[in-house]
């Protein structure tokens, strides 16, 4: 009978991801972290959380569809908007009908999803950690107060690029559809025999959708030219990873998709160019999209990818950033044509 993972000495802990270091080529540190991110993740949709909770971002492009092969730390989630703010839709709509609606709503969305990360969502975890017999520390952060930080007392340490905890971002301004279920496991899982890791089987949003979403806010920042925290680079790519498979062709022929993640960041994430004009991102996904930066914004998102590659959050044998560029310029131009 196999050992659980949880239930292993910190000794036995640490010889097992030395192990699995060695035999996966990643860092020790990055597999711990990745045991936390699915232990999390099970929490989640081991309870009532996962009838209104949908995992998205590249997190969940590495660990639901096998697209990247780069480590996510960070676990996006989107909370249904229809039920956070079900009395401020028209007719359950969850895009705004004109821009004082919207406001409307994301002032709710911001004073009630704290409130409900507090009351619902911590209480779950700090209940699965109690019945584990596992410590972690967990913090209310963020601007808007829309994150649950989980910091674990890790064996294994890298950089400092990658912290030990684990980052759930909670969204309440969306659906979450398209979403369908899929199961994931521990990186580790695949290379050490007789541990039994956790494993989780949480709603996922479609990868076309989340090529959508990384598309428009890689074109956001090429007209802005301002990286937005550390590891933006990662949005790039994400998208050269997604091109290669079969979902690129399935998002970029899916034109009411693109036109409803359109619609929806044209009302919530509003956002001005470098010269203060509006970002028009319904012309962007109908032949205005770009996703290859200039200038300084280039230098320093070239910096940033660096710095992934320097703390092993990308598997070996990665393009370069200057062919990263390229593949997204193909993207780029293939997003544009089949647009007209």
């Amino acid at each position: 009978m196999a050992d659980a993972w949880i239930g292993l000495s910190r000794q036995d802990q640490a010889e097992a991801l030395e192990v699995a270091a060695a035999r996966t080529g990643r860092p020790a540190h990055l597999l711990e972290k990745d045991i936390w991110v699915v232990w999390v993740l099970s929490a989640i949709y081991g309870s009532d959380l996962a009838k209104t909770l949908t995992f998205k971002g590249g997190t969940s492009l590495s660990k639901a569809f096998g697209i990247i092969d780069r480590f996510s730390e960070d676990v996006d989630l989107t909370y249904d908007i229809r039920e956070l703010v079900p009395d401020l839709l028209r007719d359950g709509n969850p895009i705004p009908g004109s821009a004082s609606q919207e406001k409307k709503i994301t002032s709710a969305v911001r004073s009630r999803l704290p409130i409900w990360i507090d009351v619902a969502v911590k209480p779950v975890i700090q209940a699965a950690l109690d019945s584990a017999g596992l410590t972690a520390s967990l913090t209310i952060a963020g601007k808007d107060s829309e994150k649950l930080m989980v910091d674990y007392p890790a064996l294994k340490t890298g950089t400092g690029y990658a912290a030990a905890s684990i980052q759930l971002e909670f969204g309440g301004r969306a659906t979450g559809e398209p979403s369908l279920v899929r199961s994931i496991s521990c990186d580790a899982a695949v290379v050490i025999e007789g541990v039994d890791f956790p494993t989780a089987n949480p709603a996922t949003m479609a990868a076309e959708r989340t090529f959508w979403e990384k598309a428009t806010a890689v074109h956001v920042f090429c007209l802005q030219g301002r990286l937005r925290g550390e590891r933006y680079s990662r949005h790039w790519y994400d998208l050269a990873a997604i091109a290669k498979t079969a979902h690129f062709s399935s998002a970029v022929d899916d034109r009411n998709l693109a036109r409803l993640v359109a619609e929806h960041k044209s009302m919530f994430f509003a956002e001005k160019d470098a010269q203060g004009n509006k970002i028009n991102y319904v012309a962007a996904v109908n032949g205005g999209m770009r996703l290859v930066p200039n200038g300084d914004s280039r230098t320093a998102l070239e910096r940033d990818y660096a710095a992934m590659l320097d703390d092993g959050l990308l598997a070996l044998h990665q393009p370069s950033f200057g062919d990263l560029m390229e593949v997204c310029r193909t993207i780029e131009a293939r997003i544009n044509v089949v647009a007209h």
